[in-house]
């Protein structure tokens, strides 16, 4: 076998011990790793007190003051506006229609007051005739009192004399519901103290005028003698009474 030259063993053998140093190198670096791996951390616990006596309000609003002030200022954030929603536009239909003003009436004029009305005048007519008259005329001491027709109940009907005529006010209230002027005529029997009673309708004209029945409403005021007979009175016999009713001018 031939030995290599000197120069190149000298190369062969410089090789080989760096390649025995670095493996070296590579052992020693993983041993160290493992021994750092096997030694567990020690921890220490530590445990502290404070025995100090808590700020005074002062100081400690101070110290929030400070903090504040050391803390940076954050922004206070914009608000957004809401933007406005469109408007909702009613149909022309569904819009509320405006109620019409009322037009004021113009105030009437206050109406002007009617001219009294002439008053009516009732006249109380006594009539001499033997036909018509509702009282008798004759003197107190003369002969009997006439006989004018025929009573309601088939008896002597007299004319008769009024012991006190009627007023005015007394017949007006009754006489004016009268349609018209003219007469009415009744039969009345006499009753004690000059008063009549049971008075009938004989007749009155105008037909229909009502003065017949009025002057029977009022009849229950009148004072009338009774008819004379033999030189007495006859109380409860009957007598025909007249009432005229005229309108004139006051």
């Amino acid at each position: 076998m031939r030995a290599l030259p000197a120069d190149t063993r000298r190369r062969v053998a410089g090789f080989a011990l760096a390649l025995a140093i670095e493996l070296l190198i590579v052992l020693l670096l993983l041993t160290l790793g493992m021994i750092h791996r096997e030694e567990e951390p020690e921890f220490v616990e530590m445990t502290t007190f404070d025995v100090s006596e808590p700020p005074a309000p002062a100081a400690e609003e101070q110290t929030q003051q400070q903090s504040a002030a050391a803390s940076p200022q954050q922004a206070t954030p914009t608000p957004v506006q809401p933007l406005p929603a469109p408007a909702f536009e009613l149909p022309p239909s569904a819009l509320p229609r405006p109620t019409p003003q009322p037009v004021p009436q113009p105030q009437p004029s206050p109406a002007p007051t009617p001219a009294p009305s002439p008053s009516p005048s009732i006249g109380v007519v006594i009539r001499q005739g033997s036909n018509y008259g509702p009282a008798d005329t004759g003197p107190r001491g003369g002969a009997d009192s006439a006989v004018v027709g025929t009573a309601p109940d088939g008896s002597p009907l007299y004319a008769a004399r009024w012991y006190r005529e009627p007023t005015d006010q007394e017949l007006s209230g009754y006489l004016s519901t009268a349609s018209s002027t003219g007469w009415g005529l009744i039969a009345c029997r006499t009753a004690p103290g000059w008063r009549v009673e049971d008075c009938r309708i004989i007749d009155e004209w105008p037909q229909g005028s009502g003065i017949a029945r009025a002057t029977q409403a009022a009849a229950w005021q009148f004072q009338v003698r009774p008819p004379r007979v033999g030189g007495t009175y006859q109380t409860g016999t009957w007598v025909r009474i007249r009432i005229d009713y005229t309108r004139t001018m006051r």
